[in-house]
């Protein structure tokens, strides 16, 4: 009988992982680390063992309720729900149906984003379609393949190639990147996660960069690639350029219109985070263009951004790291701002 009970107590364990959920809205206090059901596997999935887990904007956004949004915008959330999307991880189940991927293969992937859910990243497994998912970079750990997938493809779809046709609701037309090689491309908030891809991005296109942070930034920045440095805390960027040919605003929001007034004309301005952007009229009478996309989850794309990370192209700047059970932690840390690269979580 005894033996009986432990087959039966470890077959229920085996169908439980620990995961940081959140049953409402809130602060970091409302992240608790605890047991959830091990997602079961649908058609078309893979399932991870995750190693790694990259933290983002929309991680707090939607851990706070995303407060900055219309209320018509706001999430109805079936608490409740595992926060994230950035994995890295080795394949421990693959369902009948997929091909492309084995057992054991190493994997990175950002996952169902923007929707959400209950088999989400901070947690030991997860699922995820093969749409969405590529194999790991063979020359970074997994800790540094976790903390690019949405940053580095948020860059590349503004920047590079868009991937898809969801339209944004903020604008009627359909974003499309510019040309940038002999281009002079300023990027607001450099040092950050998109901002620091960014960088190496232009550059590998062949653009002159300006980067835009705080002092502490510059020797990083430089050898990222760039080629001025401003310092915000000293220096207003509006002030003292001008004739830019893109301004990529990681930071975004309300103030990206102070931007306007150093493109040339025919030039362009991509506010990472559009929400609160009011200068339309003045762009069109400057003769600019302002437009922002939704970074998707795309498998292909990350699939060609794995080589660019093997050839050292594109480097990986990790700020901090907490292991998952120490979530609280990273999202406060995230909160103080000033974050050099990305924070990650890892997973034992």
């Amino acid at each position: 009988m005894e033996q009986l009970k432990n087959k039966i107590d470890n077959k229920d364990h085996a169908k439980v992982m620990k995961s940081i959920r959140q049953h409402e809205f809130g602060g970091p206090e409302v992240l608790i680390y605890e047991d959830a059901p091990i997602p079961e596997l649908n058609s078309g999935e893979v399932r991870v063992r995750v190693h790694a887990i990259g933290v983002n904007p929309p991680d707090w956004y939607l851990r706070d309720g995303y407060k900055m949004l219309p209320p018509e915008w706001q999430p109805k959330v079936p608490f409740p729900i595992i926060l994230g999307t950035d994995i890295s991880g080795i394949i421990d189940a693959v369902a009948n149906d997929v091909k492309e991927f084995s057992i054991g293969d190493e994997v990175y992937s950002m996952v169902r984003f923007p929707s959400y859910g209950p088999s989400q990243a901070y947690a030991e497994y997860v699922n995820v379609p093969v749409s969405e998912i590529a194999l790991k970079p063979k020359n970074i750990d997994h800790l540094h393949a976790a903390a690019a997938p949405m940053s580095l493809l948020t860059a590349w779809q503004f920047m590079i190639e868009v991937g898809h046709d969801e339209q944004n609701p903020l604008q009627p037309n359909k974003h499309e990147p510019v040309s940038l090689e002999g281009k002079t491309v300023l990027i607001n908030g450099a040092g950050g996660g998109v901002g620091h891809f960014a960088v190496q991005l232009a550059k590998w296109k062949g653009a002159k960069v300006i980067a835009v942070a705080s002092g502490k930034q510059e020797v990083l920045l430089r050898e990222l690639g760039a080629d001025e440095f401003i310092d915000y805390t000293k220096f207003s960027a509006e002030d003292i350029v001008h004739d830019i040919d893109l301004v990529i605003d990681s930071v975004g929001g309300a103030e990206s219109g102070r931007f306007l007034r150093t493109l040339k004309p025919g030039g362009a301005l991509f506010p990472i985070f559009p929400l609160g952007f009011s200068g339309a009229e003045e762009a069109e009478k400057l003769g600019v263009t302002v437009s922002a996309t939704q970074v998707r989850s795309n498998g292909t794309q990350l699939k060609k951004l794995a080589s660019l990370l093997d050839q050292g192209i594109i480097r990986v700047v990790i700020d901090s790291s907490f292991p998952l059970a120490n979530a609280r932690l990273a999202h406060q840390r995230a909160a103080k701002g000033h974050i050099q690269g990305k924070i990650v979580l890892t997973v034992s």
